[in-house]
């Protein structure tokens, strides 16, 4: 992998107004992978410059021509999915296969979706005497995570730049090498110049000054909701609108009529995609008190079964962690679970067989008879540990559900689907799986409490970026021929 040594503001690519670099390493072995620019206050404030140019002229393109360009980014992101995907796996650690079909099939898809909603979107809507506009926000900040780094940039790119935003990208230090091939694509599909714009560098400097800057109307941060706090705070300066998409401590409640062999499994594949690190991962699981035993059989079983390894060998099953710092907020969780009593049931602290002992491996791991209020469930971990939690009853379980800090995702599992939605309606949750529902794209993507605000994907998404003028009329009176 080569270093970067600019970034893509305006149009072109470009020399930073600082010399400074940040070390990108490879969660495999901890080797270094290459080099990225370290950003400044000055390259913050030319990219949004250069955004806020572009916005009038981008604001006014029809949207027939906005779509064709998403869907020129869409062919070119398709035209380099393989080494997109080598590059994620090589930067954050996913399994290979699973990198080609989640973190590079995601944005294509996505930049494909917003392409074809614009076909027939209602930017504009008579209500009454009212004529309804839906005009775009302005300049927007997207502030990306790691885990699934194409992913996110393309929720809010493809959305932002569908509704007539002009954009500047702010991806994560520790997986930013597919920006820069988003970046690529991008200038090859001839976006016009400043209405995508790419710095980076840390969020104390680069974030704050684009979060900060006043010709950016709008941030939309994806990370931990730590860093959304400060995010708001900042962003509240200018009364910018603030999208937010934060932690998660999901709850997956196995009802006592589930099919358990099939529930189980289900949640701790939930639990240990990406190796933990997913935001809306089911990492308690619940489940009547007298069936505990049986479930935590079936999940060490599950668990033990799971191969820990190179992401690129294609018997993986379980990669490593993104970082050294992910690495040792893990192994700290774990020790807590441990030292607050929980039972270990599998994984924990060694180091898995047969891995490079320079990576960033976590066995997975999970306990058992989990205190609901203990650090382990109700504190995002972002690993591969799952918690099991017995409930007494339904309504227990409901509580428990509930009883964190977070609502972002959740799932329930019964046979029967009635039962299960009876369950899931009380739940304070973004999104709830029952039975396993798989992943839509379509459907609005986001939280309650501190998982955030604001949704993501589908015309939900595309909502986020616009603002709403109602322009009011009143009947001419008809003029009469006076002599």
């Amino acid at each position: 992998m080569k270093d970067r040594k600019q970034f893509y503001i305006g149009g072109n690519w470009v020399t930073p107004a600082g010399n400074g670099s940040i070390a990108v390493h490879c969660p495999t072995d901890g080797s270094l992978l290459a080099r990225i620019p370290e950003g400044n206050d000055e390259d913050a404030d030319a990219a949004v410059r250069a955004a806020y140019a572009a916005f009038d002229s981008w604001a006014a393109t029809p949207v027939v021509e906005r779509a064709g360009y998403l869907t020129r980014i869409q062919a070119g992101l398709s035209a380099r999915a393989e080494e997109t995907a080598e590059t994620i796996s090589l930067e954050m650690g996913m399994p290979l296969k699973l990198s080609k079909l989640i973190q590079v099939g995601s944005p294509i898809a996505i930049f494909g979706f917003y392409a074809s909603v614009l076909a027939d979107f209602p930017f504009e809507k008579r209500v009454g005497n009212s004529l309804v506009l839906c005009e775009p926000v302005g300049v927007v900040v997207a502030i990306t995570p790691w885990n699934y780094p194409l992913h996110q940039i393309s929720a809010k790119v493809a959305a932002a730049l569908a509704a007539g935003c002009t954009v500047v990208l702010k991806p994560s230090e520790v997986a930013p090498f597919d920006a820069f091939i988003l970046a690529e694509v991008i200038h090859e599909a001839g976006l016009p110049a400043g209405v995508f714009n790419l710095v980076t560098g840390y969020g104390q400097v680069v974030g704050e000054a684009l979060v900060s800057h006043p010709q950016a109307n709008m941030v939309s941060f994806t990370g931990s909701t730590r860093t959304g706090i400060r995010v708001s705070q900042v962003g509240s300066a200018t009364v910018k609108r603030v999208a937010l998409e934060l932690g998660g401590k999901s709850a997956a409640i196995i009802l006592n009529d589930a099919d358990f062999p099939r529930a189980v499994k289900g949640v701790v594949n939930n639990c240990y995609i990406n190796s933990g690190q997913t935001c809306t991962a089911h990492t308690r699981m619940l489940v009547p008190k007298e069936r505990y035993e049986e479930s935590a059989k079936i999940a060490t079983e599950i668990s033990n079964a799971y191969r820990t390894g190179d992401p690129t060998a294609p018997e993986t099953t379980l990669g490593p962690l993104a970082s050294g710092m992910q690495l040792e907020r893990v192994r700290s969780y774990i020790r807590k679970g441990i030292a607050e009593g929980a039972e270990l049931l599998c994984g924990g602290l060694e180091i898995p067989d047969n891995v490079n002992p320079g990576g960033y491996y976590v066995a997975p791991t999970v306990f058992g008879r989990v205190d609901p209020n203990s650090t382990i469930a109700q504190e995002e971990i972002f690993g591969p540990v799952l918690s099991i939690i017995t409930y007494d009853n339904e309504d227990d379980a409901v509580r428990i559900a509930n009883g964190t800090p977070y609502g972002l995702s959740g799932g329930v599992w019964s046979g029967s689907e009635e039962h299960a939605q009876n369950i899931a309606r009380r739940m304070r949750t973004g999104q709830v799986d029952i039975n396993g529902g798989t992943f839509n794209m379509h459907a609005p993507f986001g939280g309650y409490k501190q998982s955030g605000n604001g949704r993501e994907l589908g015309t939900y998404g595309l909502q986020e970026f616009l603002e709403y003028k109602a322009m009011q009329f009143r009947p001419v009176p008809k003029q009469t021929n006076s002599r």
